[in-house]
């Protein structure tokens, strides 16, 4: 009989989906990090069949990057992890390129042992710059510290749900091979609701699903969407870090799940020509002490002052935000008025082309949907902008609800907006808006001026969650 050589955690997911959710009240429930730092090491510690831990962080642009590190070096070293940030898009430049990552314990996952390899758990960190204060091209602590002076100063929780799309496409890294292929090609041409349970764009979704269920995303509804070959995964609603977080997560987990079917999970906002692209519409509520601050029953739609005061400023900051909500090339694509395109400067609870829809609420339920932003939008920086915008109560947002306006339909003006808007300066730093925008420009400077009706390879190949090292250089 051979010997059992490797021993390693495999959780089933109905215990996977108890641990998950746990954490996750530990996060809403604001139990202190050092009290999780102290559990989360312990319980490392102990087990002996975790042999990895995944820190991931986030770069400007919202790309997902992750490092293994050694469980038994990481319980010795966690309070000195460096990496090398002139490697990072829009990080430090060579001659200053370390920097830190400090773990956010109470961002902990078990993972999936079938998806993501058995003996490791996840972990979010925080990007530091090397006297360990915060790195400023680091949006998600920036996103942190706001949520976090929100309830202290105020009292407010801010609660969002994405419902993010996307396409499955057949075979393996079918974006990085656009370039060669020139086009892709659709797992299937069912559309809203009525793909057979079986076929592969259900198989995927089905099994998509189950690990998001088993992470802890508290499941709602998932389905093909109206596109052929499209699909949504709809999740509840959470606060702001954690919807941010699962946002990367989300598509970690379609991207890995349709990998092992041999198939592409793609977040391109028009893939393909003609037929309705991918959206990442985002509902936002803000509460205080468990009550819903943006319900009024009495109020226009059913939203209070404080809540149309939100959205004003959403709408009045609309043009210096789209690049951030809308951040490829290919995203203008979807700014497209024939295919239920949200791109008019406007709040509506029925019109579907508005930026900004009221959906119908209650006391629990009511909210705003930001329906122009994209599935390639980088999350946390995106939510924070929002954030910032919309409590920034402007002087001068009358009527801006009226629709007179339309967003940007190509990234060049978005990003003169982004670059000459005060808000974004206040909100982010001279400098990290500049950094951002010259990486739009520089892949916009890459890409087709006009855009024309077919998708062109340039807009897939140089888009942000796309190029490597290797595609940036065959231009």
């Amino acid at each position: 009989m051979t010997a059992i050589l490797r021993d390693f955690l495999e959780i089933p997911y109905d215990q996977l989906e108890e641990l998950n959710l746990q954490v996750k009240e530990q996060r809403r429930s604001r139990v202190s990090a050092a009290q999780l730092r102290e559990e989360r090491m312990a319980y490392l510690a102990g087990e002996k069949r975790i042999k990895a831990v995944t820190v991931c962080f986030t770069d400007l642009e919202g790309r997902l990057h992750m490092l293994d590190y050694d469980k038994k070096f990481l319980l010795k070293s966690d309070d000195n992890l460096t990496f090398d940030g002139s490697s990072i898009r829009g990080f430090s430049a060579q001659v200053e390129s370390d920097l830190r990552l400090s773990i956010d314990w109470p961002a902990f996952y078990w993972l999936p042992a079938d998806v993501f390899g058995p003996g490791k758990v996840l972990v979010f960190g925080e990007v530091r710059q090397r006297d360990g204060s915060p790195y400023p091209g680091d949006m998600r602590s920036q996103l942190k510290l706001f949520l976090d002076e929100l309830y202290t100063s105020q009292g407010l929780v801010v609660n969002l749900a994405n419902e993010i799309e996307g396409f499955l496409f057949q075979g393996r890294n079918a974006e990085q091979r656009y370039r060669e292929l020139g086009e892709f090609t659709m797992v299937s041409t069912s559309g809203y609701y009525h793909s057979l349970p079986g076929d592969p764009l259900r198989t995927f979704i089905d099994a998509a699903a189950e690990v998001q269920r088993a992470m802890g995303f508290s499941n709602e509804k998932d389905h093909p969407e109206v596109a052929p070959a499209q699909f949504e995964m709809n999740y509840g609603y959470t606060e702001a870090l954690i919807a941010a977080d699962q946002i990367l997560l989300y598509k970690l987990i379609c991207r890995q799940v349709a990998s092992r079917l041999d198939m592409t999970a793609c977040f391109l906002p028009k893939p393909v020509t003609g037929v309705n692209g991918s959206g990442m519409h985002t509902n936002i509520s803000i509460s205080r002490d468990g009550k819903n601050i943006f319900h009024d029953a009495a109020g226009e739609e059913g939203l209070s002052d404080y809540a149309w005061d939100f959205v004003d400023g959403v709408l009045h900051y609309a043009k210096d935000l789209c690049l951030l909500l809308n951040a490829s090339v290919n995203a203008y694509r979807r700014l497209d008025p024939h295919f239920e395109a949200p791109n008019q400067i406007k709040a509506s609870p029925i019109d579907r082309g508005s930026m900004v829809r009221i959906p119908i609420g209650n006391a629990n339920t009511a909210r705003v949907e930001i329906r122009s932003i994209a599935p390639d939008a980088p999350p946390h920086l995106a939510i924070y902008t929002l954030l910032r915008a919309g409590l920034s109560k402007p002087t001068t947002a009358a009527n801006v609800r009226q629709g007179v306006e339309t967003l940007p339909d190509n990234i060049y003006d978005a990003i003169h907006d982004f670059r000459n808007s005060a808000l974004i300066t206040e909100v982010l730093g001279t400098d990290v808006q500049t950094k951002y925008a010259d990486l739009k420009e520089a892949v916009a400077d890459r890409c087709p001026r006009r855009l024309g009706t077919l998708i062109k390879r340039a807009e897939v190949q140089f888009h942000h969650e796309v190029t490597n090292q290797y595609l940036w250089s065959r231009f």
